[in-house]
């Protein structure tokens, strides 16, 4: 390269194979193009390389190969190679077993010497992309974690006959990912496929006809065969597993999921769980051992190391616990539960309304319903407050703990749910206060990006990234604090039209962004109970937006509605018409109510604010003051501002 010192290397693919993007880049001082020949046929090397001399006449090209990889080829399934197994390596191509295998290319063989060092890689993932929506946030999540653990991965492009598919762009995407997943070269190395599933086919050619006439998933099947090994376990080794799966079941108990990493277990053996500092937290034996035959789980005598295997028995280990022989002392290595980043208050129904619609109201079930939650759900912590009857939840976001609402909410209980707060943290270095930051990624028409990124700046969002998707579509990513994001999804959707699309993933804590505007209109209160009157209600209409109708039940310190003012006003809601025997010389005003504004759950504790609450019952969802005494209120509001 002439001693040249390379600042910015550009990969070239499918979608950038054009002359304006070549001529940009050049323009922005790129200093070499790079051909990746893990994605480039060899047959066509010498085509992508005069594509790029064409509208390129000074940047250097440079050839990507594939590396120092050794390949093994097509195995016999279930083959299994023990430690200080005799192999014999051979150059042509034959089916590998745990005696012979052959190994590509052949002048490997040229580099091998007596004693010399052979690694196998084992253990892979297929990571499945639609091939019109690329990869997204949820993909972002679950590949992390996968490429952490060091499984190597194959890429499969479904839906290639959509009409707004773009397969080679997806697949760059992928590439993409992979890098800023900081992949190693392994995993960045990937073999990939293209694929209907509906269609039940996958091929190596995106062409539509590889499908057709007969089209199956042996490609699909050969290539786990070929990349993805047995799996690298000690069969003779104590036995070990970590959990990764906690579910309840009414006959056997807490059942333990994860894969046996060695050794072998069997029905009654005793076994005991450790945390990640080695501590041990229960020694038990196995009542129930299950095993993974396809989609169903078996009761099994034994099982081995490579299983995917449930355990009954252990009554408090939970998920990223170790799961072994009583002689092992060192825990496994588990990767890291993101913390929760937001929590609700959840306390007892103690409106006058209380009791009416819901059987379970006692804070004893309320109680033992959220710690059964929080044993099956890592990602739910509970923890007692100084309230009596009230707990506090804490989740990864709003829409995890409200479906948790819901289904309590089915069941037949009664809650009062707090404002939703963001769990703040300090900075062990500096102090510095420290809140949550969720990568959010918007799929939205293109004349919406507009009020789309004025909101999220409004809300304190940074766009990091913006480019076209799809037809008439952009996708926008934005690092925005969590309790920026409280409430927005509905205004998302108004703004859209319905047409948008939100995904939120948690990004990492980061200093303290600032105050966001939150609710700037008060509320209309009502200052007694009863019945409401239309008549009333007719009156009220112009002071602001009702969320009742007539005829429904009402009392002290219940929202009915907001004020257009940003001062909380009380009305009285059951005012009738003052009636009298003398006849009006006219005709009477007929009483024609506004349909009131009804808010879902996920509406209602989004848009309460810090001195209000949301009583949920099974057949209602209302709004109403924490402190339901208007004396009280005063006196509260009184302190605060005093203080």
């Amino acid at each position: 390269m002439d001693g040249r010192v390379i600042n910015i290397l550009c990969t070239l693919g499918p979608s950038s194979m054009n002359q304006a993007t070549i001529e940009r880049l050049e323009e922005r001082g790129v200093d070499l193009f790079r051909i990746n020949l893990s994605h480039t046929p060899v047959d066509k090397v010498a085509e992508t390389i005069e594509t790029i001399q064409k509208f390129s006449k000074k940047t250097p090209i440079c050839l990507d190969t594939e590396g120092a990889q050794v390949r093994n080829g097509m195995m016999v399934p279930d083959t299994i190679v023990k430690d200080r197994q005799h192999i014999r390596f051979v150059a042509e191509p034959v089916v590998g077993t745990d005696e012979c295998m052959s190994l590509t290319p052949p002048t490997v063989f040229n580099e091998l010497k007596p004693n010399s060092l052979v690694g196998i890689d084992f253990d892979g993932v297929v990571l499945l992309v639609d091939a019109a929506e690329g990869p997204m946030p949820q993909t972002k999540f679950v590949t992390g974690k996968a490429l952490a653990l060091g499984l190597r991965p194959i890429v499969v492009i479904n839906k290639i006959d959509r009409g707004d598919a773009r397969p080679d762009e997806v697949l760059d995407e992928v590439f993409d990912l992979f890098t800023a997943l900081e992949a190693n070269e392994d995993q960045l190395d990937f073999p990939y496929l293209y694929a209907v599933g509906r269609d039940g086919w996958a091929s190596d050619d995106p062409d539509l006809s590889a499908g057709a006439n007969g089209g199956n998933l042996d490609p699909l099947f050969e290539l786990l065969l070929r990349h993805v090994g047995a799996p690298d376990v000690d069969a003779d080794a104590p036995f070990s597993m970590i959990a990764t799966l906690l579910d309840a079941d009414p006959y056997l108990g807490r059942v333990l999921t994860g894969r046996v990493q060695s050794g072998r277990l069997a029905h009654n053996d005793t076994i005991h769980a450790l945390r990640d500092d080695g501590s041990v937290v229960e020694t038990t034996r196995v009542t129930k051992l299950l095993a993974f035959r396809g989609l169903d789980r078996v009761p099994v005598d034994e099982v081995t190391a490579g299983d995917i295997i449930a355990i009954a028995g252990l009554r408090m280990a939970t998920v990223a616990d170790t799961i072994a022989d009583p002689a092992v002392t060192v825990p496994i290595v588990a990767p890291p539960i993101d913390p929760p980043t937001l929590a609700m208050r959840f306390a007892i129904n103690d409106s006058p309304l209380a009791g009416r619609d819901g059987s379970k109201v006692q804070s004893r079930v309320i109680r033992d319903r959220l710690l059964a939650e929080a044993e099956g759900n890592v990602a739910i912590k509970i923890s007692e407050t100084g309230e009596k009857d009230a707990f506090e939840v804490a989740g990864r976001g709003e829409l995890q703990l409200g479906v948790l609402i819901e289904t309590m909410r089915r069941e037949g209980f009664e809650l009062t749910i707090g404002r939703p707060r963001v769990l703040y943290r300090s900075d062990p270095t500096t102090g510095q206060r420290q809140e949550p930051i969720e990568e959010v990624s918007i799929d939205v028409d293109d004349e919406f990006t507009g009020v789309v990124v004025e909101k999220m700046a409004l809300r304190k969002g940074e766009m990091t990234d913006m480019r076209p998707f799809g037809i008439g579509r952009t996708r926008i990513t934005f690092l925005t604090p969590s309790r920026g994001l409280i409430g927005y999804h509905g205004e998302f959707l108004t703004d859209t039209r319905g047409t948008g699309i939100m995904h939120r993933l948690y990004h990492s804590y980061a200093p303290y962004k600032g105050p966001i505007r939150g609710r700037r209109n008060g509320a209309i209160v009502a200052n007694q109970g009863g019945s409401s009157v239309p008549f009333a209600l007719w009156h009220l209409e112009e002071r602001g937006v009702l969320f009742i109708g007539g005829g429904e039940q009402v009392y002290a310190g219940m929202v009915i509605g907001e004020n257009a003012k940003p001062s909380d006003m009380e009305v009285n809601p059951m005012k009738a018409k003052q009636l009298t025997n003398i006849r009006a010389s006219g005709k009477d005003d007929a009483v024609r109510l506004t349909t009131p504004r009804r808010m879902t759950l996920e509406q209602a504790i989004a848009y309460i604010g810090d001195d209000e609450v949301v009583e949920v019952t099974p057949n209602h969802v209302r709004l109403r003051k924490a402190t339901l005494d208007p004396h009280q209120r005063k006196r509260e509001r009184r302190a605060a501002m005093a203080g």
